[in-house]
């Protein structure tokens, strides 16, 4: 084999890898995007059983997780099965075909809603919520809206109807109304941020396996790290825990105690510290004191 050929097929398989990134990243961002108009949905229905072929399991839970669950034997001959929680589209991606989650979610929903195994009340539902047959159009395989507002509209309508109350009866009431919205809106804004966080992560992947392991903070009580891999995991000490080390592993416990604009901003300026010579001097330093005024200082946001 010459050095010709050799060269072309290494070149073949470095464009592959760059391809499968790519697809994963948008794969998953576009799983991100269902999970996020159907949260409510999933929610209420109290989580869907998406693939149930034995050995392999894989159910969303009320919260928009994951559970996968598969069988084998060890070299004992036994069957084991392991189950894995994934919190994140980007993780679900690498394990399962995404054609096959959105084949399991409406085929999971069909059986949920009593129809048959074929979408024939797929009309019905969109007429339910205000959506001719006629704005949809064919795509890959499955029918989406010509307008992705419209799909939005119809879920703002749903969520306005359905959080109807009768006026509090005295000041208590609606303080404790106020209250129990104060929290909702906090936990809305914090699985936002979390979103955030894994639209970076998808972004990085790609990137992050040149640059390597990239130590963003490392303070007596927290440390941020971006990994090869894309993903930032970090270690932090909690006030309330003084002396113990809790590990952040994902979006969802890293944004209880960061918030992503000083991440990016710390991810930015560890970048420009690591290769001085790759990032042009001056950039990034915009809006630098912004951030800073939104945490504690040192990068680190307070949260109560």
């Amino acid at each position: 084999m010459d050095l010709s050929r050799n060269q072309a097929l290494g070149e073949i398989a470095a464009d592959a890898a760059l391809e499968r990134r790519d697809f994963l990243a948008k794969a998953a961002e576009q799983l991100h995007r269902f999970l996020d108009a159907n949260a409510a949905r999933i929610e209420d229905a109290g989580g869907l059983v998406l693939i149930d072929e034995d050995p392999d399991y894989l159910a969303v839970a009320p919260d928009g997780s994951f559970r996968s669950r598969t069988r084998y034997q060890d070299d004992n001959g036994e069957w084991v099965s392991e189950t894995e929680v994934i919190d994140s589209p980007s993780e679900l991606v690498e394990l399962y075909n995404p054609a096959e989650v959105f084949a399991g979610f409406a085929e999971a929903a069909r059986a949920a809603a009593g129809m048959g195994e074929e979408p024939t009340g797929a009309e019905e539902l969109m007429e339910s919520a205000g959506i001719a047959p006629d704005e949809t159009v064919a795509e890959e395989g499955y029918a989406v809206a010509a307008d992705e507002g419209t799909y939005a509209a119809a879920a703002d309508a749903w969520a306005a109807t359905n959080a109807e109350e009768a006026p509090p009866a005295d000041t208590d009431e609606a303080a404790a109304r106020l209250y129990d919205l104060a929290l909702s809106f906090q936990e809305r804004s914090q699985e936002s941020e979390a979103r955030l966080i894994e639209q970076f992560e998808s972004g990085a992947r790609p990137l992050a396996g040149r640059v390597g392991d990239l130590m963003i903070i490392d303070d007596e009580d927290e440390r941020l790290t971006l990994t090869g891999e894309g993903r930032l995991v970090a270690e932090v000490v909690p006030e309330d825990e003084e002396g113990r080390w809790r590990r952040l592993d994902s979006a969802a416990d890293l944004v209880e105690f960061y918030d992503p604009t000083d991440v990016f901003g710390d991810v930015a300026d560890a970048l420009a510290d690591a290769f001085p010579s790759a990032i042009a001097e001056g950039d990034g330093d915009e809006g630098e004191g912004d951030a800073d005024e939104a945490g504690d200082g040192d990068g680190r946001p307070t949260r109560d």
